[in-house]
């Protein structure tokens, strides 16, 4: 009697178990949390380094660049995700948005529109399907953000349909969105934006990307038309060696209806060679043209033509905490950036993080 009595109870205690892991299973709860202490060997006063930079901005003071807690479901036919945010990111990049939407970082729900084919249907508020770097710096493979990253949408609102193929090779998303990173479209703007992705992974050692925007992100009165194109493409060389290569391009209206436009591009490298599994050595050059400060307001005559060289190594001390550290270099026109009293044209940064993902 005793055995049989231990079995039922041991059957009733697996069989509640896998109930629970069951109900689980359909909800899952992460966050991510990243410290960071920068100093800008230019020594702001204000404390806010250049206003091209939006991720890791602060100087001189141990703050959160990015802190969040996510909540994603998914079953059968349906998915939705969540997550709420605070950091020096968030105050940076949502600025501009109202209220309680500066600090969501995700908001999202889509259906899958067929039983056969890995095609979905997705509304909210999503990480940008431009460029390869993210918000989250642990999954980037340099510290800081390139400065195209920066000056290109971190995030978007709309609706998107993606179609991943059966054999995982091509991505195709379509988009209609609420303009250029905005959760709320500005005060007298009744247009919605276009995008599209396009992803070809060939195997797992090459990754080539293709996005755009088309839209107007300014009232309707000073309409404005912008034309945005993204490229990348990374390989994994070997083992130990991977390698990135980026391209933006961009041209934006002169005037409402102008046939004439304005022009701006960025290109970037980066190298990333693994020593051990639990570390990376990462190198980044790149450049920044905005003669005309479309995107990065300056008042040099040549407008804003950066060019940034940066080093980080990061270690894994467990497989969801990451210690990073960069130097990172900055030169650009005479006026480009302040130091005390003076413009200069250069500017290095030193910048340390320790991030946790759970």
């Amino acid at each position: 009697m005793k055995k049989f009595i231990l079995l039922i109870f041991s059957l009733i205690t697996q069989l509640t178990f896998a109930q629970s892991e069951n109900e689980k299973k359909p909800l899952i709860f992460s966050g991510y949390l990243e410290s960071y202490f920068s100093y800008d060997f230019n020594n702001p006063t204000s404390g806010t380094r250049p206003n091209f930079i939006y991720s890791h901005n602060r100087h001189n003071e141990l703050t959160i660049n990015l802190a969040f807690i996510k909540a994603a479901y998914q079953q059968n036919n349906v998915r939705a995700n969540l997550s709420l945010a605070t950091g020096s990111y968030m105050n940076a990049n949502l600025a501009s948005e109202p209220g309680v939407l500066k600090n969501i970082y995700e908001a999202n729900v889509g259906v899958q529109l067929s039983q056969k084919l890995n095609l979905w249907l997705d509304a909210g508020i999503f990480s940008s399907h431009i460029g390869f770097e993210s918000a989250i710096s642990k999954d980037c493979w340099t510290l800081t953000r390139s400065i195209m990253a920066d000056n290109s949408p971190y995030y978007e609102s709309g609706i998107k349909v993606t179609y991943l193929a059966p054999n995982k090779k091509w991505l195709l998303s379509g988009l209609l969105l609420n303009g250029w990173q905005r959760i709320q479209r500005i005060d007298g703007n009744s247009t919605l934006a276009l995008g599209h992705q396009l992803t070809f992974t060939p195997n797992k050692k090459i990754t080539i990307n293709s996005s755009s925007f088309i839209g107007n992100d300014k009232p309707d009165s000073t309409k404005l038309m912008r034309y945005f194109h993204n490229w990348y493409g990374i390989f994994q060389l070997s083992k130990k060696v991977a390698f990135t290569a980026g391209f933006d391009l961009g041209f934006e209206q002169k005037n409402k209806n102008s046939a004439d436009f304005y022009q701006w591009y960025s290109t970037v490298l980066i190298l990333k060679i693994s020593p051990t599994s639990r570390s990376n050595i990462v190198g980044r050059v790149e450049y920044y043209s905005d003669p005309n400060g479309i995107i990065i307001s300056n008042t040099s005559p040549q407008g804003f033509q950066t060019w940034s060289y940066s080093i980080n190594y990061d270690y894994s001390i467990t497989e969801n905490t990451t210690w990073r550290i960069e130097g990172r270099k900055f030169t650009g026109n005479n006026d480009t950036f302040h130091r005390l009293e003076k413009l200069v044209s250069d500017d290095f940064t030193m910048t340390t993080s320790l991030a946790i993902s759970f």
